[in-house]
């Protein structure tokens, strides 16, 4: 027992350190931590276990039967975070690049299926180059098998993808599937098809980092939902929102005890917005002053900057915001951020996270680029979403909120349990100057002093309809509050809504629109 005791230690062991110190230090030259080193990051001390360690492949030919390197380029396993426990794969670049054979796709496929069985997270850490050619259509398999578990698992438990180097090919559509995409600059990149590829078809010079790099797909793509300077702070950020999301679509967000007061007054509101509808300000601003110590976590920060789509703490209850953000095109809608917030509000939803709205938008961005790229149907997503969305939602008019935008942020004609708004809010089909210029058109022209004749216009329409209280009037909003007591408000009706209940209708899934 001694000998085959010793025997067991030496296979672990070097399993455990890798392949060689070459390929290590080959790893660490590229600024990159070694898969060990990930893992004892993300998780809590000593918490993971292990499984499938000595899993080996089984290919012949070109070389193949000659390396058959222990856990054949992927560590898989299960740990805690925070206490919780949480399902793990990551690839292993010393070894064969990373790439996805036949037994290494087992391995993954057997973890999401355990991960998927106990109603946990699961979080891949990807550093690999993609399907391994050696085995052929083999490694295309595999993928096609993680694709559907993705699948399978989307809305029922989270899904964490952390791009820690090279994802290429059809590789790039697993943690396209996921929940979240965290990459780290330099070091990781996604793209179909490489520069090589690129520049044999189209003629187009690019570096790996232009084609898809985090900044890329940060502020561009809008693929990745959080990038990072190094993997440190990376996983760390993972811990973080790991800690504001439920374990699985069955159960609520974690319950955080809160020492800022409930009931804390938020005038500071009063000077950061301004009355004049024209000024911008940060919306960031406003949300750090209303959650749970001003903490939040950010989705797609650099992506779409004219909406702001956050998870934070009310009370200690995990919630998501949704807001307009006047510093960055005036807060209007448009392509880019209608699929931001639609596929944020349909996370939230899937996984009982009640939605809060703050609402300052003077409408859809018009032009012929937004709407040949399809305006209609893209900003019918969010519509889509939000009128989909069983979860408690609450929405707040700050300001502004005009048009077909005011309906398709949350307002009460499309299912807001609540909807309240500032003593600053102007609600109406259009701002006062277009809607004077239209129906007083003729007038106005006709007049001896067009101007003066259109400021009077301008003044009659906001007295009639787009005073402060003409929603509240028509039982369109529930009431106007005081900004000071806009967090108490908040946590007092996310209170009542938390055992909200609605049934959907009954069908096999939506058609939402593409």
């Amino acid at each position: 027992m001694r000998d085959r005791l010793r025997e067991l230690h030496e296979i672990k062991n070097g399993s455990w350190n890798g392949p060689d110190p070459v390929a290590t230090e080959r790893q660490h030259g590229k600024g990159k931590l070694t898969v060990r080193e990930r893992i004892t990051l993300l998780l809590d001390p000593n918490s993971f276990v292990e499984i499938e360690p000595l899993r080996r492949h089984r290919a012949t030919g070109f070389g193949m039967e000659r390396k058959r390197p222990y856990s054949d380029g992927v560590i898989t396993g299960w740990g805690t975070v925070h206490g919780r426990t949480v399902f793990v794969y990551a690839h292993d670049f010393r070894i064969f690049g990373g790439a996805l054979g036949e037994a290494h796709a087992a391995k993954i496929h057997k973890i999401m299926d355990m991960a998927q069985r106990a109603g946990s997270p699961l979080i891949s850490l990807n550093d690999g180059a993609g399907a391994r050619i050696q085995e052929g259509v083999t490694a295309l398999a595999g993928y096609g098998g993680i694709f559907r578990r993705n699948t399978y698992a989307s809305g029922v438990i989270p899904q964490v993808s952390i791009m820690l180097g090279p994802c290429a090919g059809g590789a790039a559509y697993s943690p396209a599937l996921t929940d979240f995409v965290f990459m780290v600059r330099q070091t990781s990149q996604m793209f179909i098809t490489g520069p090589d590829v690129v520049q044999a078809v189209t003629g187009e010079q690019v570096s790996h980092d232009q084609l898809g790099g985090a900044d890329v797909h940060g502020t561009e793509s809008g693929v990745a939902h959080a990038i990072y300077d190094d993997e440190e702070s990376c996983l760390q950020d993972v811990r973080f929102l790991l800690s504001l999301l439920p374990a699985n679509n069955r159960e609520l967000p974690p319950m955080h005890p809160c020492d800022d007061p409930v009931d804390r007054r938020t005038d500071a509101l009063l000077d950061l917005v301004p009355t004049d509808n024209s000024r911008a300000y940060d919306m960031r601003l406003v949300i750090e002053d209303i959650v749970d110590d001003g903490l939040t976590f950010e989705v797609q920060p650099t992506w779409a900057t004219n909406i702001v789509c956050t998870l934070a703490r009310l009370g200690g209850h995990v919630v998501g915001i949704v807001a307009n953000q006047p510093a960055s095109l005036a807060g209007v809608l448009d392509i880019k951020a209608s699929e931001k917030a639609a596929r944020f509000v349909q996370w939230c939803d899937a996984f009982n996270v009640p939605l809060v709205t703050l609402v300052d938008v003077p409408g859809f961005l018009p032009g012929v680029e937004q709407e040949h790229g399809g305006i209609i149907r893209r900003g019918a997503k969010l519509l889509y979403a939000y009128c989909n969305a069983t979860t408690p939602r609450i929405s707040l008019v700050l300001r502004k909120a005009y048009g077909g935008a005011y309906i398709v942020m949350d307002s009460r004609s499309i299912g807001a349990d609540i909807s309240l708004a500032w003593p600053t809010n102007e609600i109406a089909v259009m701002g006062a100057e277009g809607a004077a210029n239209v129906i007083y058109k003729r007038e106005i022209a006709g007049a001896d002093d067009p101007d003066a004749v259109r400021q009077q216009k301008i003044k009659e329409y906001q007295t009639e309809l787009m005073h402060p209280y003409y929603a509240a009037e028509r039982g369109l909003v529930d009431d106007v509050i005081d900004p000071g007591e806009t967090r108490d408000v908040l946590i007092r009706s996310l209170a009542m809504l938390r055992a909200k209940h609605a049934d959907s209708p009954s069908r096999k899934h939506g058609n939402p629109p593409q």
